[in-house]
């Protein structure tokens, strides 16, 4: 990890540049999405991992043809709506 500090600059449009030796130690790429946060002063930003949610069904949808699973768009619904209720309480 750096211990040295780096300075950047906002633009008008309130861009900041993540100096490029933080991007590369933190493996940072374009698009890469962040939480920003204040506190007084201070301004934090995390980067936000998101998983890949087509990859995530795909296998899903493998796992479930290789067991010769079937399940119909209705039966999908219906779990998701269970879901979401007992979510809700």
């Amino acid at each position: 990890m750096s211990q040295d500090l780096e300075i950047t600059t906002m633009s008008e449009k309130g861009q900041v540049v993540i100096p490029q030796l933080l991007r590369k130690e933190m493996n940072l790429k374009a698009k890469t999405r962040f939480i920003v946060m204040r506190k007084g002063d201070i301004i934090v930003m995390k980067t936000l991992r998101i998983p890949d949610v087509q990859k995530e069904w795909d296998n899903i949808f493998k796992k479930m043809d290789s067991k010769k699973i079937s399940i119909s768009d209705k039966e999908i619904v219906s779990e998701v709506k269970k879901h979401r209720k007992a979510k809700r309480k």
